[in-house]
């Protein structure tokens, strides 16, 4: 007879397309997933994936399959969160993605606040730079920077985080200091290796927001590779200010600027939609809402 853990196994590595993906969102080994499939098809008499040399496809059977479990599943862990939390802890894991700069410094104070609340909480740390996806990377919320795309994640926004224009000293003195954003036209800017010859950075909020084109011979898609160039003199950069605190604080580099602030960027936490979210899943979201302060990034 099928147990719970052997629907989990399936679910995972319809969502994660490998045994690898699945066996790794779930914390369990490869043979362990392996077997669990085996073992379901085995049981229900009905291939539920179709083995290609790089991916793992759902059937068609596999795929109502898949609809009518993961429903199930969702269901069944409500339940024992609702149960529990009739007076019992929160117990389980909370898997969360965030920044490689953000997390460290300013998320994790607070989920170490959180699991000192509830011991019976685990929770697991995903840090990058790209805006990975949620159900793909096995996370269940994920605290995000800068324009949401559409998507049917659920959001709850938590502010904005300051950006601000800033180079180093010794570049100020060799070229001057901007007194407004059409200033930059005779400077050299820090680009994002995404951009083309020129890049926009947008300065003010709409309805007054005011466009200005910048051109560079420095670009990066590392923000730290960025803000370390405008500290060693290549150019003015932007970014948020939570990011070159260290630096302004070391004296490497100074704001200008300040009066044509550049439009701030917002932060959000996010989740898959539906009713099935976890009482300690909600319980973090709101825990983080009220502890994390974006006054003065």
């Amino acid at each position: 007879m099928a147990s719970l853990e052997d629907y989990a196994a399936f679910v995972a590595v319809v969502e994660q397309g490998s045994l690898t993906g699945a066996a790794r969102q779930l914390g369990r080994s490869l043979q362990a997933v392996s077997r669990a499939l085996a073992s379901l098809e085995r049981e229900l008499g009905v291939a539920l994936v179709a083995r290609t040399t790089r991916r793992l496809r759902p059937t068609e059977a596999g795929l109502a399959f898949h609809r009518r479990i993961k429903a199930a599943l969702s269901d069944i862990a409500l339940a024992r969160d609702e149960l529990a939390a009739r007076g019992g802890p929160l117990t389980g894991r909370v898997r969360i993605g965030a920044s490689t700069q953000f997390g460290p410094l300013y998320l994790m104070p607070i989920l170490t606040a959180f699991m000192e609340r509830h011991p019976g909480i685990e929770i697991e740390l995903a840090l990058a730079d790209e805006a990975v996806g949620l159900v793909e990377n096995g996370l269940d919320l994920a605290l995000r920077i800068g324009s949401l795309a559409d998507s049917s994640l659920q959001a709850r926004r938590l502010g904005a985080v300051r950006r601000v224009a800033f180079g180093a000293p010794g570049y100020f003195a060799a070229r001057g200091r901007p007194q407004h954003p059409r200033d930059l036209a005779a400077h050299d800017c820090i680009l994002r290796r995404t951009a083309g010859r020129t890049e926009t950075w947008v300065f003010g909020e709409a309805p007054a927001a005011e466009p200005v084109e910048v051109r560079g011979r420095f670009r990066s898609d590392s923000a730290p590779a960025r803000n370390e160039a405008a500290a060693a003199g290549l150019g003015i950069a932007i970014a948020p200010l939570y990011q070159i605190r260290g630096l302004l604080d070391a004296g490497r580099i100074e704001l200008v600027l300040a009066g044509h602030e550049l439009a701030r960027t917002p932060v959000h936490l996010l989740w898959p939609a539906g009713a099935g979210v976890p009482n300690r899943t909600r319980a973090l979201i709101d825990f983080i809402a009220a502890r994390l302060s974006l006054a003065g990034l």
